[in-house]
C-alpha cells in the first residue's frame, strides 16, 4: 500500500493554516473541509480557487479517495480520481484550465454500506515543461480503474517533478 507521506503533510499542515486550505466549489457551493456532500451532488469536476503565490505560474490539481474500499480496510486506496493540469489564476483567485486532462474526474462511488470517503484536491505548482500527453491515456480516453487503484501520489510528486502542495481540501461523501 502506498505510503503516501504528502497526503500527510498536507493534511497536517491544513488544519493548523486557512492559508493551505484549498477552495472548492461542488455544484456551485463552496466546501468547508469536512463538509458531507452527497455523491450524486459532486459528478461533475469541482471549480477551483485559491490565492496562488505566484499569478503567472500554471498550477495542477490531484483528486483522490483516500479511504476507498472502506475507511476502516483501505486496501485499494488510495484511489485516483482527477489530474489536471494547467490551471491559470483569474479574477477572484479563480483557477481555470483548457488543457486536456491526465486523468479524467470521476466522481464518489463508495460501495454500498461504506461510511463517508474523504475526497481530497491537492494543489501543486506545475512545473515548467510539463507534458501532460506524456502521462495522459491516448486520444483523451478515460484512464480505466486499474490505473487508478492504490495510487501512489508520493510516486507521482517524484515523476512529474512537483514540488510540496500548496494547499488541499477535502469533502466527505458516500
Amino acid at each position: 500500500m502506498p505510503t503516501n507521506a504528502v497526503v500527510k503533510r498536507i493534511l497536517s499542515a491544513s488544519e493548523k493554516d486557512d492559508s493551505k486550505v484549498l477552495g472548492v466549489t461542488v455544484n456551485g457551493k463552496a466546501i468547508a473541509t469536512k463538509q458531507y456532500i452527497p455523491r450524486a451532488e459532486a459528478q461533475s469536476a469541482p471549480e477551483i480557487s485559491y490565492a496562488v503565490p505566484n499569478p503567472s505560474a500554471t498550477y495542477m490539481v490531484v483528486a483522490l479517495d483516500l479511504d476507498a474500499p472502506f475507511p476502516s480496510f483501505g486496501v485499494l486506496g488510495p484511489i485516483l480520481h482527477w489530474i489536471q493540469p494547467g490551471f491559470h489564476a483569474g479574477p477572484n483567485h479563480a483557477l481555470t484550465s483548457n488543457e486536456p486532462f491526465v486523468a479524467n474526474y470521476i466522481g464518489p462511488a463508495p460501495p454500498p454500506g461504506s461510511s463517508p470517503h474523504r475526497y481530497s484536491f491537492f494543489l501543486f505548482e506545475q512545473p515548467e515543461g510539463f507534458d501532460g500527453k506524456k502521462y495522459a491515456p491516448a486520444g483523451g480516453k478515460p484512464l480505466g480503474n486499474l490505473h487508478r487503484m492504490r495510487y501512489d501520489l508520493d510516486g507521482w510528486q517524484k515523476e512529474a517533478k512537483l514540488g510540496e502542495p500548496l494547499a488541499v481540501n477535502y469533502f466527505l461523501s458516500n
